[in-house]
């Protein structure tokens, strides 16, 4: 049985999820923290991250797969681009087209092994992740790569971060919004442009809604699903360039368990694990859900481990309210 009027339409129940988290945040308001201008503006540099996972999640997702590597591709990336930038000097230009194409290879692999060589997207992506999370410790050798650099002599010297470092984690507009923010709206940009503007975008959409038929159909399947994994891996790169940036460093066991907020982000939003269906839109409403959930529950000082378990509550509700809609 569909739920009545309003509560069957996807963006109403994304704005209503939406709703009631801010109203949540009205009441329970820390004395006053909510309605001040740099909660939110912190909540919406710590939500980037997550949120830039999350638009390339949306993209495999619509295909009616799934990307658990992101994450890992993450960690991997900011270890590369700690280790370009601050150890080998590498120039900005060189290293952030450098990283993104190391993600979008890494998105590639696992697009290969899910459209040509047939693997569940679930074994294909597990076994990357694992083999990414590997990379990074071992391109790491088991550290973080910070600005103490080891000299030819055993000890260390420390070197100052590059520009890239500072613009990137900037305060704009006189401090009021975060460079990550505007990087992260600019993913969603792409992302629109990739799903609403481009012939791909149809065909992702045909893919994940029936392979067979889309496939008979003259879509070219497997290369769209390999955009979609590049595009996934691309966008876990921009996530750890940010995380580096963020954390000063580039840590080996960064984005660990990443995959599952992206996840997270894009079904609470809307969009159907089911595959064929969904909108970045949907994806900016979970990102901002979640991101304000977390805030609330940070300035009000609820312990991590009740954060989670509700984080896992609502996914499961957001999961069951889709699949009463559809019956």
């Amino acid at each position: 049985m569909k739920p009545p009027g309003w509560l069957s339409v996807p963006w109403m129940r994304a704005f209503l999820a939406l709703l009631l988290v801010l109203a949540v945040g009205a009441v329970w308001h820390a004395d006053g923290a909510f309605f001040r201008w740099n909660t939110h503006r912190d909540m919406l540099r710590q939500v980037a991250v997550p949120g830039i996972l999350a638009c390339g999640m949306t993209l495999v997702i619509i295909t009616g797969g799934i990307d658990l590597a992101v994450g890992s591709i993450l960690g991997l990336c900011a270890v590369t681009f700690a280790l370009l930038t601050i150890h080998c000097g590498w120039p900005a230009i060189v290293a952030l087209p450098a990283v993104v194409l190391l993600g979008a290879a890494g998105g590639a692999t696992s697009g290969t092994l899910v459209g040509r060589l047939r693997v569940q997207p679930f074994i294909a992506t597990l076994a990357l992740m694992v083999f990414a999370r590997g990379l990074a410790k071992f391109i790491a050798g088991g550290q973080k790569i910070s600005a103490a650099v080891l000299k030819p002599d055993g000890t260390f010297a420390y070197v100052a971060l590059p520009p890239v470092f500072q613009h990137l984690d900037a305060r704009l507009f006189g401090g009021n919004v975060a460079a990550v923010t505007l990087v992260f709206l600019g993913c969603v940009a792409v992302s629109w442009v990739v799903l609403t503007q481009l012939r791909y975008g149809r065909y992702l959409f045909a893919t994940g809604g029936n392979e067979e038929a889309a496939r008979y159909s003259g879509v070219p399947v497997t290369h769209a699903r390999l955009l979609a994994y590049g595009l996934s891996g691309a966008f876990a790169a921009v996530a750890g360039i940010c995380q580096a940036v963020q954390e000063q460093q580039g840590d080996p066991e960064a984005g660990v368990a990443y995959e599952l907020t992206a996840i997270a982000i894009a079904v609470i939003g809307g969009n159907s694990l089911a595959g064929g269906r969904g909108a970045i839109g949907f994806t900016l409403l979970g990102a901002l859900t979640i991101g304000y959930l977390e805030k609330i529950l940070s300035i009000n000082a609820v312990a991590q481990s009740s954060r989670l378990m509700l984080t896992g509550v609502i996914i499961v509700a957001a999961v069951l309210l889709q699949r009463r809609q559809l019956n």
